[in-house]
């Protein structure tokens, strides 16, 4: 959707009701999927993968299904903007409050699983009930932002710092503020299935059957820090509502810089394992629509060594 579209799509909205929002999102998405084969094409390939022996036409329905699911990201965008309360259940709520209140922060990996926006804009709102709680937020920036420029600036106006990465950039700045964002007792939140660029330096895990490359730094992150990983995901329920999901923090350590690498290793494995795990319950919700899986090639992606990151408490 062009940013004027949007626009058009709120002011109907707003004199008419959200349905109007919804049927034209509709009539786009329908759009999109049948029109942009290419685009539908990495959609099904990655379902089959995630479904194996359930067919291409199943693939094409949750393809489908997705589709449609995205666009009622932007509706639920335009009810935040105007003030509407989402209806929000938590699970797991203990973990982040416990390291707001700590000293020493917390990575937070969230995922393009409900939408990453609503979901981070939600749990600083619930993080108000949490005295003193800080939350950074990177973002990808990709040039010429018309409707993703909107949402960032709606995100930081909702008191997230935003740091947005270009593309292709390697950040090591940015990367040094949250590190002292953490060691400040912050929470940094990073999305952990998307590469900002060709040059950032990832880590290849296995996935529902095939593999991924997936970003090193939210676990570089904690391990420099020290901070616990808390694995992070929201989807959107039928009723219009949010449920928010936190993990059981992890910890990344190594007691000697040879073991850095298979502390990181393990930890980016378990995130893969819980999103795969996640995206099997919730397929619709997976907001993912540029490739994310490798060639499938399980035998030659070897266990991560050094074992499982330990989780705290």
């Amino acid at each position: 959707m062009k940013d004027l579209f949007y626009r058009l799509l709120a002011a109907l909205a707003r004199r008419l009701g959200n349905w109007v929002f919804l049927m034209m999102a509709w009539f786009v998405a329908a759009g999109y999927f049948l029109f942009f084969p290419r685009r539908r094409a990495v959609s099904v390939d990655f379902y089959e993968t995630l479904f194996p022996g359930r067919g291409r036409r199943h693939a094409l329905a949750c393809a489908w299904r997705q589709y449609h699911a995205f666009v009622r990201v932007f509706l639920d965008r335009f009810r935040l903007a105007e003030g509407e309360t989402i209806p929000t259940t938590c699970e797991g709520w203990e973990h982040i409050a416990a390291a707001a209140r700590s000293s020493r922060g917390a990575v937070v990996l969230m995922s393009h699983l409900g939408g990453w926006e609503i979901a981070a804009r939600l749990l600083q709102e619930r993080g108000r009930e949490v005295p003193g709680m800080r939350l950074m937020l990177y973002l990808g920036q990709k040039d010429r932002e018309q409707i993703e420029g909107r949402q960032k600036r709606a995100v930081a106006e909702s008191g997230i710092r935003v740091v947005a990465v270009p593309e292709n950039a390697q950040a090591a700045l940015e990367i040094l503020d949250g590190l002292t964002f953490l060691r400040e007792g912050g929470l940094v939140s990073l999305t952990g299935d998307r590469l900002w660029g060709r040059e950032q330096r990832a880590v290849t895990v296995r996935f529902a059957g095939g593999r991924a490359r997936i970003p090193e730094t939210p676990f570089v992150l904690a391990l420099a820090s020290e901070a616990p990983l808390i694995i992070f995901f929201g989807w959107r329920t039928g009723a219009g509502g949010f449920h928010l999901v936190a993990k059981p923090p992890l910890t990344v350590a190594a007691a000697t810089r040879a073991e850095r690498a298979a502390a990181i290793q393990a930890a980016a494995q378990a995130y893969a394992d819980l999103l795969a795990e996640t995206v099997r319950a919730h397929p619709d919700q997976w907001f993912h629509f540029t490739p994310f899986l490798l060639a499938p090639e399980p035998d030659r992606v070897a266990a991560p060594a050094g074992g499982p990151p330990r989780r705290e408490g």
